[in-house]
């Protein structure tokens, strides 16, 4: 008895106090049969490369060895109590195989673009984020910039927010094309739940990539395999998911919804509005296995978000501590927007053996987009003695009109075919090609009216006392009706190898790439080409050449003119990159690091000068500017806490333009500046309490122009050399804490109405945790007496409080 006592007092700390070890070789495969030596102790993996070995109560070292492949070590400390260690074998016969320069987890697509990061679809699922997960990780990057936190949309390299391709499951997806303020925008399209790989690419990508200029990020969905249901409920929404695998394996599924209301975060900005903003959607991907050689799936997408506003009171502070301003503005009117969105996509791959793959794609989008608002406002511009605070002059005292009813119906369908040859497993050539018929029904008429003093502006003067005789004039008035049904045809073929030069080991992909759309009949080819090589140092270094010629095809938004037209006369903008990086692999305080660095350089031409009014881009619809880009990105990514990565980000970068041979000047996203940290802990002795955090340091962006058009309602070109104002720097944290009670490692539950939990974690979430009054764009405002314009901020959200249920059975 006492015996059997003993056991079970000692059985906790081998079941809690362990090492996870899996072996796998370059393939993915399993290592059976590796010798491991652990603290005088000897143990073998078994049929799935696995074993669990007690850790001990000292730092100790770990050794695996296996005949034909080079040993593995690594110290082994006493915390945390589960330790997961994965040990990628590399064979010693590199005639037959060579190591890969990108290593991949099983299970997961292979990846050959050198320029890819790879992101953890675990961390986007936990990071406190309040526009979506895995854009909440991007923009922890040093090459990503964004100064709006409800938006999921981002800024690369000094690039625009509609210069990024992003991929579910190698398809193409859209993003809403009216969203003109980051409040209005819902969840993003991706589903962290349903991630199983997410690979960002910030420049420099293959051919196999779409024809963007700034940035590429493709997102797998994972396929279960047992039934599970998982959920998660906070204040500002919730989403439930299950999944399900027939007993074969052969047919799979996975269904999540989610809903979200953001309407306590938006009170915490300074105006009395009241908010109505509500996102739903679901998601569905199923997979069926026909035979060993034939496979199906299906990605379904349906999701509708309504935002409605009625303003009343806004004032806002600005100026200096000599000349503080005040704007007080006061509302009649409301908005109602509806944004519709609907995706289906079945995939039929056939793989008749290891060296050839053959993928068919039939897919469907649905986006239909409703503005409508009509907004009164009345205004007061005021300065205050700064001493006594009293008010001592009116500047300006005006109102103005908003009215916009745009409606936008854009529908896409095709077929894209892909094939791959590997001839060898160090070898690959790929061919694809694509066809895309669009649909685009555009019916815009917005305007706005802008009154001081009893006079409409802009207005010819007159004297005081004298009738003005003038016509009542808009500020601007975009109106048109737009119906087009072209047809986009691409094409690519590229090329990988993986070879050893020397003792070095070296890989290339080089390819081309090749696009037609009917309705400018322009045709674009672009070559693209990555070199990396591997010096056999005691240094663990990769250094890694990357560039080609990227174009940016235009689709709506590029071809749309401040008249309401659509322009057939529009080109594609094009950029010129080369990109130089090293990643050099290091370890620190016996834990593993990765410092890289990347230098890059952009020639563009055929650029079309926007004006950027919060988060919409307006199109001036004419090719008549060229510019440049330029800078240099640093990320340090480790442990620095023992069995959890984190990572620091720093950057610097430029990017100007010519506009009309006038000069060169900023582009409206030019980002200077940045720093950003993601950063995770958890308390030793209790490591079911975890903490995340993200930080994020940005020099402001240049304010962008207000939409300017000339006396014969032409694009003013010159507004952009006159109206540049920077904003104040963004800066912002955002904390999440979490308390896990139920997993599958130190805190499993069995038996009872809990041990049907897998995974229960409750948490609390702060955004900007230090309530700092940041600025996304400049409202200006006219002082008539003066003709100086003032730039009024557009504050953003201050700190909130969410508390997050999440489960897993």
């Amino acid at each position: 008895m006492k015996k059997l006592l003993l056991l079970l007092a000692i059985m906790p700390t081998f079941a809690f106090s362990q090492i996870n070890l899996k072996v796998l070789d370059e393939d993915g495969k399993p290592v059976t049969q590796a010798n491991v030596s652990y603290n005088n102790q000897n143990f073998t993996t078994d049929d799935k490369g696995f074993v669990k070995i007690p850790i001990a109560e000292s730092e100790q070292m770990l050794s695996v060895q296996k005949e034909n492949f080079r040993g593995f070590t690594k110290t082994i400390r006493t915390t945390p109590k589960v330790q997961n260690v994965n040990v990628l074998f590399a064979n010693i016969e590199r005639e037959t195989q060579i190591q890969e320069v990108v290593f991949q987890k099983k299970g997961k697509p292979k990846v050959t673009d050198l320029t890819s990061i790879e992101i953890s679809a675990k961390e986007a699922q936990q990071v406190a984020s309040l526009s979506g997960g895995v854009e909440g990780l991007l923009k922890t990057l040093p090459s990503v910039n964004s100064n709006a936190e409800l938006s999921s949309q981002y800024m690369v390299r000094g690039g625009n927010y509609d210069e990024n391709l992003i991929y579910i499951n190698d398809i193409e997806i859209y993003r809403p094309f009216l969203i003109r303020n980051s409040l209005q925008e819902g969840l993003s399209i991706i589903n962290p739940d349903m991630v199983q790989a997410i690979n960002f690419s910030p420049g420099g990508f293959e051919a196999k990539y779409g024809d963007k200029m700034s940035s590429s990020l493709n997102i797998y969905y994972r396929q279960p395999t047992k039934f599970e249901l998982s959920g998660e409920a906070s204040l500002i929404g919730g989403r439930l998911s299950t999944g399900f695998a027939s007993k074969n394996q052969k047919f799979t599924g996975l269904i999540s919804g989610r809903y979200r209301n953001t309407n306590l975060v938006l009170n915490t900005l300074n105006e009395d509005t009241d908010f109505n903003p509500q996102y739903m959607d679901l998601q569905t991907y199923l997979n069926y296995k026909l035979t060993d050689k034939w496979d199906v799936s299906f990605i379904g997408y349906w999701s509708k978000n309504d935002y409605k506003m009625i303003p009343k009171v806004k004032e806002v502070d600005f100026g200096s501590l000599q000349t503080p301003l005040k704007l007080s503005v006061f509302y009649n009117g409301k908005e109602d927007d509806q944004y519709k969105n609907m995706m289906g996509t079945g995939t039929i791959n056939y793989k008749p053996n290891d060296k050839w793959k053959f993928t068919l794609d039939g897919f469907a989008y649905q986006n239909r987009e409703q503005e409508y608002y009509t907004i009164a406002s009345a205004y007061q511009l005021q300065t205050f003695d700064p001493i006594t605070g009293e008010p001592i002059t009116s500047y300006d005292v005006g109102g103005q009109i908003d009215h916009a009813r745009n409606d936008l119906m854009v529908k896409t369908y095709g077929a894209q075919f892909k094939t791959k040859f590997s001839p060898d497993v160090n070898t690959d050539f790929e061919v694809g090609f694509k066809f895309e018929k669009e649909n685009l029904e555009d019916n815009t008429n917005e305007w706005q009216l802008v009154d001081s003093l009893g006079y409409s502006t802009p207005r010819d003067f007159v004297n005081p006392g004298t009738l003005d005789p003038s016509q009542l004039r808009l500020r601007f008035n975009i109106a048109g009706a737009n119906h087009i049904e072209p047809t986009r045809l691409s094409a690519y073929a590229q090329y990988s190898k993986k070879f050893f030069w020397g003792d070095n080991r070296v890989f290339v992909n080089a390819g081309i790439r090749a696009s037609h759309w009917d309705f400018n009949d322009e045709t674009i080819i672009s070559p693209r080409a990555q070199f990396a090589i591997k010096p056999n140092w005691e240094m663990d270094m990769l250094f890694k050449l990357s560039g080609g010629i990227y174009y940016q095809a235009p689709f709506y938004k590029e071809i749309k003119d401040l008249d309401g037209n659509f322009n057939p006369n529009i080109i594609s903008q094009r950029s010129m990159q080369i990109i130089f990086a090293n990643d050099y692999e290091f370890r620190m305080v016996d834990r593993p690091f990765k410092l890289t660095t990347e230098l890059y350089y952009k020639k563009m031409d055929d650029l079309i000068p926007y004006y950027l009014d919060n988060v919409r881009i307006r199109y001036s619809g004419q090719n008549n500017s060229e510019g440049y880009a330029y800078g240099i990105d640093t990320r340090l990514f480790g442990e620095f806490v023992p069995g959890v990565d984190s990572w620091i980000s720093a950057s610097y970068a430029r990017v100007k333009e010519n506009i009309n041979d006038r000069g060169y000047i900023s582009r409206p996203t030019d980002p200077r500046f940045r720093f950003s940290m993601f950063y995770q802990d958890y308390m030793p002795k209790f490591p079911s309490m975890r903490v995340n955090l993200t930080l994020v340091f940005a020099n402001g962006l240049p304010s962008g122009t207000p939409v300017s058009l000339d006396s014969e309602g032409k694009p003013d070109f010159e507004a952009p050399y006159k109206y540049q104002k920077t904003l104040p720097s963004y800066k912002r944290v955002d904390i999440g804490l979490s308390k896990v009670f139920i997993d599958q490692k130190d805190n499993k539950v069995n038996g009872g109405f809990w041990g049907n939990f897998k995974e229960l974690t409750l948490g609390v979430q702060i955004f900007n945790a230090f309530n700092i009054n940041n600025t996304v764009a400049n409202q200006w405002v006219n002082d008539v007496s003066s003709g100086y314009n003032y730039p009024v901020p557009v504050r953003l959200t201050g700190r909130f409080f969410n508390v997050k249920l999440e489960f897993k059975l």
